[in-house]
């Protein structure tokens, strides 16, 4: 911790590695229910067709958690809002097993919503490694906390394998038995993290309205590509268990193809950071738009197991580029004590989006096939591609309001 850097800015706090490493602990429980929620839902379904509704109401979950999120870390402070949300996994872990053992649909769909009530909170993990960052370290530290889905990627698809021994009749409960451990161990890590305390009651009057944040372009455009990149990302991957399926692929290739998928979406973040500080933030995530429509490609191509892998890991480079840079991006378009109203609202519409793609995936591709699921994501590319087009040719001083005077121009 007491190193320096070439630039003399400390290095990462310790906190960092706790908070990648919670990000770890999160992801590895959501790449789970990535690899295996569908094919659960298809077991306890009447209606095939709500194979992936435990999936998407997980993310419905995790969108009405936002708001309350932020506030409630606002006013308590990041570690009570942490610690609440342990809880809230825990039990949702509990719920899942037994409705698989109990072949419950509505059950196993009740312990997917808190599984998104914990990642509602737990996707201020990456805001939560800004707040105990110096100005020049903030998009490292973003990537850093991200950079802990690296491990979730190998842990993840790997427990739905190894779990569907330990109950003979309940082929996916067992997987499921790990994330209880893993909402264990974050709320240990919470009683020993040094994380930063509730908002003085104070400061808050000083902040600027919500509308005038939000009219910047430079938030404009986070928020657009925020929310459509995670779509895109969510919309596909979300279908492709479904689709490798129909193309009858065995579900060890489809745990082999999201585990890259994850690994590809987190492990970029070792140098995505740097990669913002020496080729400016709107080149990253113009580059994550490009990725996303390769991927689109390579999916109308051809249907075999290379076809999904590589389409996947394009995906998740994809998400990195796109993510990280909104994030950063919207970092820059906010005061200090604004913080936590305008990370509430860009979570809100984001996840708002990710619920209504996922939602529609399982649909889409029962009905109309892998063809169409791929070309509707389409549109979304080439909005997120005009947004950063119109934001690079306009003049840096116009891209923010008066948000803060530490701030880096955005390049």
């Amino acid at each position: 911790m007491g190193e320096k850097n070439i630039k003399g800015v400390s290095s990462m706090p310790a906190s960092i590695y706790l908070l990648s490493l919670c990000q770890a602990l999160m992801m590895s429980s959501s790449t789970l229910m990535i690899a295996a929620s569908a094919l659960v839902g298809l077991q306890l379904a009447e209606n095939q067709a709500l194979a992936t509704l435990p999936l998407s109401l997980q993310f419905v979950a995790m969108m009405f958690t936002s708001i309350p999120a932020s506030f409630m870390m606002g006013r308590y402070g990041r570690r009570a809002g942490f610690m609440f949300a342990s809880l809230i996994g825990v039990a949702g872990g509990a719920v899942i097993v037994y409705s698989i053992l109990h072949h419950s649909f509505w059950g196993f769909s009740a312990g997917a919503m808190c599984i998104g009530i914990f990642n509602g909170f737990g996707n201020y993990f990456r805001f939560a490694a800004v707040d105990m960052s110096a100005e020049p370290l903030k998009s490292r530290a973003i990537s850093y906390v991200l950079a802990g889905g690296v491990i979730a990627a190998f842990i993840g698809p790997n427990l739905a394998n190894a779990g569907r021994g330990i109950f003979p009749d309940a082929e996916f409960a067992g997987g499921f038995l790990f994330i209880i451990v893993f909402y264990l161990l974050v709320m240990f890590v919470m009683f020993i993290i040094d994380l930063p305390p509730a908002v003085k009651p104070g400061t808050r009057n000083e902040s600027r309205a919500l509308s005038t944040i939000a009219r910047q372009p430079a938030f404009i455009v986070a928020m657009i590509c925020g929310m459509l990149g995670y779509s895109v990302m969510a919309f596909l991957m979300t279908a492709t268990p479904l689709a490798m399926k129909h193309y009858h692929h065995a579900f060890n290739e489809t745990a082999f193809v999201i585990q890259w998928h994850v690994f590809a979406m987190f492990a970029p973040s070792f140098f995505t950071g740097d990669l913002i500080s020496r080729l400016g933030v709107l080149t990253i995530m113009l580059t994550g738009v490009f990725f996303a429509a390769a991927c689109v490609v390579i999916n109308l191509t051809g249907v075999t197991v290379t076809h999904f892998w590589l389409a996947l890991m394009l995906l998740g480079l994809s998400w990195n580029f796109l993510f990280i840079g909104a994030t950063q991006l919207l970092t820059e378009s906010y005061r200090p004590e604004e913080k936590f109203k305008a990370q509430a609202t860009n979570d809100f519409l984001v996840f708002s989006a990710v619920t209504l793609a996922s939602l529609s995936a399982g649909v889409l591709q029962h009905h109309f096939g892998w063809r169409l699921v791929n070309l509707g994501v389409l549109p979304l590319i080439g909005i997120m591609l005009i947004s950063l087009l119109w934001l690079m040719r306009m003049p840096a001083e116009k891209r923010l309001g008066p948000a803060k005077p530490e701030r880096a121009s955005i390049q």
